[in-house]
């Protein structure tokens, strides 16, 4: 080999290959709490994360001195968390004190670093919405409840006002948009037929059905809408002086993957392996294409009758499956799963998830029912671990399930012509998970802003349209940062898993026992999994010294 070549390969090698390090690593507490007090610290976290801060009688108070409350409360907490004798404990309690520490730390990143409540827009607009969504006629308490939101719209915006005074650019055109446009996708929307124009439409939504089904709410819904058009007003009288970036910055981005998501890897080092995974998903994609050249194409579903019908097929084949072969439980308590893609027609065509899931539920029914995710959360509810069965990591849960998509492709499950394009469809789920790899990199770290990354993505991905490719890109920049690479990297740490763990085994190796102790395990960063089922530490070893998050003068 070359030196040049071996060059080039270097860091990739740094990457992918494994250390097998033993030393106890710096950063272990040795206070003198026990294992049973991390779980009253959790306990207590957990209560202190769910409430929000005290306000008023509807909506809390997210101004600068409450906030500053907020985080002395946090650090109050984190003291305890550091006491902790953990140095002493068996390796599968470490793993719950670091995965407990993880969101602590996320917590703090919020009150430090992403702070929405100061410079996102949609932060405000997001809670202005879902109040229209109210059936009427109301009764009872649900009508005083909705009384009592419908007044409080104004101090909404009073406070959103007062409060956003570091507007990011991308946040403030988002929340404009979506106060003014529907979003093609409505995800989680009921369902109209010609679908509500943004937020202020679904007022004048709230406002018809209100004339029609309970005419004394009229005075008060209209009161509110006028309160959310004041908003829409002052967003664009003052977007010019809104240029504020959306992204956290690649320090911070980086900080927050080592130490919230315990990701074993840089944001420069995830963006090269998820362009490596969309060339090689293209690639796939190409050959399988060829492959099936004379195939005819799968053609959606007609109706909502054969949709059903091509659900309730997959859904039998895919349990059915899943026992015959051995690839993992299904315990009694599963029971019915439903699915994920209602049967929507739109005036302007199927967006990119009916696409695929029109022709053939099976991506979709692998990924987000079973025994994707909410397989996955019944499995979660049922566990009883104090600690376990109330921690969800992002990348856990998403790489698990896009996992399954291209593992049940390989352990044959669509082996056979006849399952020729539907591998088609499972390599073009996974080319969009890949996609937004190098995308969630650069919206964090300001090298692309949204419109950049819908362009960027339409040219990539197959079916995809520019609602779908909208909503995800406002999706994966508003939620907390890096939950848009976690489905590829999380696959990747998976596949990583599960490489070990056969090696390991070697033909003592069982699918089934792995993917059971897999999920008995709970939804843990993948890193801390990893080490609690092969002993592997060279990715933990990194986590355990905290670094001090960075200024926030780095990222504005």
């Amino acid at each position: 080999m070359s030196i040049r070549i071996a060059a080039l390969l270097l860091p990739v090698l740094l990457i992918i290959g494994p250390s097998h390090a033993s030393q106890a690593p710096p950063g272990v507490p040795t206070g003198s709490g026990t294992w049973d007090d991390l779980v009253s610290v959790y306990d207590e976290f957990l209560l202190w994360s769910n409430q929000e801060p005290p306000g008023g009688e509807v909506w809390p108070d997210w101004g600068s001195a409450s906030m500053a409350a907020r985080a002395d409360e946090l650090d109050s907490l984190r003291k305890r968390l550091e006491n902790l004798n953990v140095a002493s404990w068996e390796r599968s309690q470490k793993v719950d004190w670091l995965a407990v520490r993880s969101r602590f730390d996320q917590q703090a990143f919020l009150l430090e670093i992403s702070r929405p409540w100061e410079r996102d827009p949609g932060f405000y607009v997001d809670r202005m919405l879902w109040i229209t969504f109210t059936e009427l006629p109301a009764r009872g308490e649900a009508l005083e409840s909705f009384r009592e939101r419908l007044a409080a719209i104004p101090d909404l915006v009073a406070q959103a006002k007062q409060n956003l005074t570091n507007v990011a650019a991308d946040y403030a055109t988002l929340a404009i948009f979506n106060l003014t446009t529907p979003d093609g996708v409505g995800h989680g929307h009921p369902y109209r037929a010609v679908p509500p124009a943004g937020v202020l439409g679904w007022y004048d939504d709230l406002l018809e059905r209100a004339r029609t089904n309970q005419s004394a709410l009229v005075p008060e819904v209209a009161a509110a809408r006028a309160a959310v058009a004041d908003l829409l007003a002052w967003l664009q009288n003052n977007r010019a002086q809104m240029t504020a970036q959306a992204g956290v910055g690649r320090e911070a981005f980086d900080w927050y993957l080592k130490h919230v998501k315990l990701m074993p890897w840089t944001s420069a080092e995830i963006e090269v392996l998820g362009q490596r995974e969309l060339d090689r998903l293209w690639a796939l994609y190409a050959l399988e294409r060829h492959r099936n050249r004379n195939l005819p194409e799968l053609e959606p579903s007609a109706s909502a009758g054969d949709y059903a019908e091509r659900i309730e097929r997959v859904d039998a084949r895919i349990r059915a499956y899943l026992v015959d072969e051995d690839i993992i439980s299904v315990p009694d308590y599963i029971g019915e799963l439903d699915t994920n893609v209602p049967w929507i027609e739109r005036p302007g065509g199927l967006n990119f998830w009916e696409q695929v899931q029109f022709r053939d539920p099976t991506p979709d029914h692998l990924h987000a029912v079973i025994p994707g995710h909410r397989f996955d959360a019944r499995v979660e509810d049922a566990n009883e671990h104090p600690i376990r069965g109330r921690l969800t990591s992002a990348a856990r849960a998403e790489g698990w399930a896009t996992y399954l998509e291209e593992a049940m492709l390989h352990a044959g499950f669509m082996a056979g012509d006849e399952h020729g394009r539907l591998r088609e469809l499972i390599y073009i789920f996974g080319i969009f998970r890949a996609a937004r790899v190098p995308a969630d990199v650069w919206l964090q770290t300001n090298r692309m802003q949204t419109e950049e990354v819908i362009d960027w993505w339409l040219e990539r991905v197959p079916y995809l349209d520019e609602d779908v490719a909208r909503v995800d890109a406002e999706i994966y920049l508003r939620r907390p940062p890096g939950y848009g690479l976690g489905y590829t990297i999380g696959t990747l740490q998976m596949q990583r898993l599960l490489a070990d763990r056969r090696r390991q085994l070697g033909d003592d190796f069982e699918l089934n026992a792995f993917h059971d102790e897999f999920m008995a395990a709970g939804r843990l960063p993948l890193s801390l999994l990893r080490w609690e089922i092969t002993g592997i530490d060279d990715e933990v070893q990194k986590l355990w010294e905290s670094e001090p998050m960075p200024a926030i003068s780095a990222f504005d």
